[in-house]
């Protein structure tokens, strides 16, 4: 065997890993695109748009610059229920903001969260959590957090699955993401979560560098250590709530160039889903509806569902959708397989 063959198949064998990779399976995105999809509508929609916008033949042909495509995370790569993960770290970290401040414990919210008490906690309202979010994000060097986040993913656990929230991502989710990219599409996270919290762990979960992280995001302050060495805080400084119209906003600003894909979940990427369809050419938009208390959660309140607060998905949503001709995507009925084994 000549040289150039073996380094030809090392090369092969190393992209069709990276492909698959992700989610543990060695498996080419193009030979087998969406296997754990069921054939219909939906997938046809997707397999549909990326052939047409990437046949140079065709009148809606996509040159690779331009082809970019945008994910929500929550709901729509991984598990939000009934919680958002970012929201477990912070509670998870209030004790450790309490002992460097003891006289947080007294004070509310941190003295409901440290009580342990769930159905209190769960009552908390949108402002106790700006002040947990505030305390357990911000006021440390952006190295510090990356470093506590890493330590909490090692060890945290879903209560019902009993597995790291890293784990819990959707693997037909993965699978376009591997098939996206395949086909020269760069593939963006646009999330109401924060930006820094997601970039650690975005590139070996998803396969997304975190410079391709769109995120909420605050402030931080260029510094010294004792030492003289340069480092950032994290500032409670909001610069960017990219959430709702925040998204189509943090998208220009971040990556520059409008979608020609969108995927998420929820009202909160209603106007991710009309920016990426004004635009001209063939555009992709698909909301995933959570239809599958088996095997994963049932909400909405589309489509008689039940009310949630987390990754709320309303009837006005489901009926714009449907007007606007975006995809709706049934757990239920278009997904084979809802997670890696």
């Amino acid at each position: 065997m000549s040289m150039d063959i073996r380094r030809r198949d090392l090369l092969k064998a190393a992209a069709v890993a990276a492909l698959g990779g992700v989610v543990g399976r060695v498996t080419s995105a193009a030979d087998a695109p969406l296997s754990s999809w069921n054939d219909g509508p939906s997938k046809e929609a997707i397999l549909d748009f990326v052939r047409t916008t990437t046949d140079r033949s065709s009148p809606r042909f996509v040159p690779p610059e331009q082809r970019i495509a945008t994910f929500d995370q929550d709901g729509t790569l991984w598990v939000e229920h009934p919680m958002y993960t970012q929201v477990v770290y912070c509670l998870e970290r209030v004790p450790a903001v309490v002992k460097a401040k003891p006289e947080l414990a007294s004070a509310e919210p941190f003295k409901t969260v440290l009580s342990g008490n769930r159905e209190a906690i769960s009552r908390l309202s949108t402002d106790d959590l700006l002040k947990i979010l505030a305390a357990t994000l911000t006021g440390m060097s952006v190295d510090q957090f990356e470093v506590e986040v890493k330590q909490w993913l090692s060890n945290a656990r879903d209560p019902r699955w009993k597995r790291p929230y890293t784990e819990l991502i959707y693997l037909p989710m993965i699978e376009v993401l591997n098939y996206m990219r395949a086909n020269r599409y760069k593939t963006y996270i646009v999330t109401g979560g924060g930006q820094d919290f997601v970039r650690v762990y975005s590139d070996k979960t998803y396969g997304i560098p975190c410079e391709q992280v769109v995120g909420t995001v605050g402030g931080t302050t260029f510094g010294y250590d004792k030492e003289g060495r340069p480092f950032l805080t994290k500032d409670p400084k909001l610069l960017l709530n990219d959430d709702n119209a925040g998204k189509p906003e943090g998208i220009h600003l971040m990556i520059g160039l409008r979608p020609f894909a969108a995927f998420g979940n929820s009202t909160g990427d209603r106007q991710m889903c009309e920016y990426t369809t004004a635009g001209d050419g063939k555009r992709l938009a698909i909301l995933i509806l959570h239809d599958d208390a088996t095997r994963e959660y049932a909400y909405g309140p589309a489509q008689g569902l039940p009310e949630s607060k987390v990754g709320t998905f309303t009837q006005a949503l489901y009926d714009e959708a449907k007007s606007n001709g975006w995809r709706i995507i049934s757990m239920k009925n278009d997904w084979k397989q809802i997670f890696a084994e």
